[in-house]
């Protein structure tokens, strides 16, 4: 009896780790198919000469690593805009933007788009300006249906293919390969302003999670922590990787969570929960997963600037796979820039990496 209680269990537990097996490829599967899905459907609604602007080849590296957060004046950019497109194309372009963010994420990517609009009534006659490609100053143009969708290669749920949102303030980069292991960063958010002071939008705070958090767990430090954690007293004038394709990490590292009591450990990982929680699911449980397995007892945490609300700060989380920059000292501090980067993973790197040893060319 005893042994087939424990045959039984056996079985069981056999069953159990088949639908985690299961589960975990339906998890993969779960962003990219319909990721396809939908860039597919944004590919077929356009006429040939917009199909043109918006496809390019996927092993054009140099086009798909092209990205910044500066608005299109000061960096060109190709794809399809959105206000180009018809009203069921613009659908459809939003549409594949859902697929690869959660709705949180996907809320918060279209209201930094809708911010521009407040960012032009803030400057009102006096338009910014800034530095063109030519090196002329040009008067930077403000509008929430300026940003570029462009897809990198065919659309499949078992090929390799990529696809990204560009303009001000807004990067976002997807790589499927074998048409269901999806990477998605760099990923970048950006709000000027950070707070909207006036106006019928008066106290909105776009990306005030990232910096509620980092506070959060700031003030919870004793003084020998705030030590460590604080390595500057003045932040930089803005993100220290900018926009560079490969990155590496900074130093010095700040306070690592194995000197934070179990506590400050939760506070870090709810700072890092901000970012994370942007992407669709399994992305988000992919990365969650990767920064466990690496060790969250090496993840740091860095201030620099002053801890005032309301005054000029920066921060970092940084472990051996990832880097989370925030800034906030544009526009006497109240213009935010912030970034997931994945030291090995950025474009997708790693996953091609890996099929490339696994596949025969």
């Amino acid at each position: 009896m005893k042994q087939r209680i424990l045959s039984l269990r056996l079985v069981a537990a056999a069953v159990l780790v088949g639908i985690g097996a299961i589960g975990s490829m339906i998890a993969e599967e779960r962003s990219a198919a319909p990721m396809a899905n939908a860039a597919n459907a944004f590919l077929g609604a356009l006429t040939p000469e917009q199909r043109q602007q918006a496809s390019f080849a996927f092993d054009n590296t140099a086009e798909r690593q092209h990205w910044h957060f500066i608005p299109t004046e000061m960096f060109p950019r190709k794809g399809l805009l959105i206000r180009d497109m018809t009203p069921a194309q613009r659908k459809l372009a939003h549409d594949l933007m859902k697929a690869g963010l959660s709705a949180r994420g996907y809320m918060t990517a279209s209201s930094i788009m809708d911010l521009e609009t407040v960012l032009k009534a803030l400057e009102g006659a006096r338009p910014e300006t800034g530095r063109g490609a030519n090196g002329q100053t040009q008067v930077l143009e403000r509008d929430p249906e300026k940003y570029f969708f462009s897809v990198f290669g065919t659309p499949s749920t078992k090929d390799t293919w990529g696809w990204r949102v560009e303009g001000h303030h807004v990067s976002l980069h997807f790589t499927v390969v074998n048409g269901s292991l999806v990477a998605g960063s760099p990923t970048f958010f950006g709000s000027n302003p950070a707070e909207v002071r006036e106006g019928p939008k008066k106290g909105l705070r776009i990306l005030g999670a990232e910096e509620d958090a980092a506070r959060a767990l700031l003030n919870a430090l004793d003084a020998p922590q705030r030590t460590k954690a604080i390595i500057e007293t003045k932040a930089p004038s803005d993100m220290l990787t900018m926009a560079n394709v490969d990155i590496k990490p900074l130093s010095p590292a700040g306070l690592t969570a194995d000197a934070m009591t179990p506590a400050q450990r939760d506070l870090l990982m709810k700072l890092l929960d901000v970012y994370i929680g942007y992407m669709a699911p399994d992305i988000a449980a992919d990365r969650t997963s990767k920064l466990k397995k690496a060790g969250v007892e090496k993840i740091g945490f860095a201030w620099a600037g002053e801890t005032e609300r309301g005054k000029k700060h920066y921060y970092r989380v940084q472990g051996p796979t990832f880097l989370v920059e925030y800034d906030n000292t544009q526009n006497d501090g109240n213009h935010i820039h912030s970034v997931w980067r994945d030291f090995d993973g950025d474009f997708g790197r790693d996953l091609l990496r890996e099929h490339l040893r696994s596949v025969a060319h």
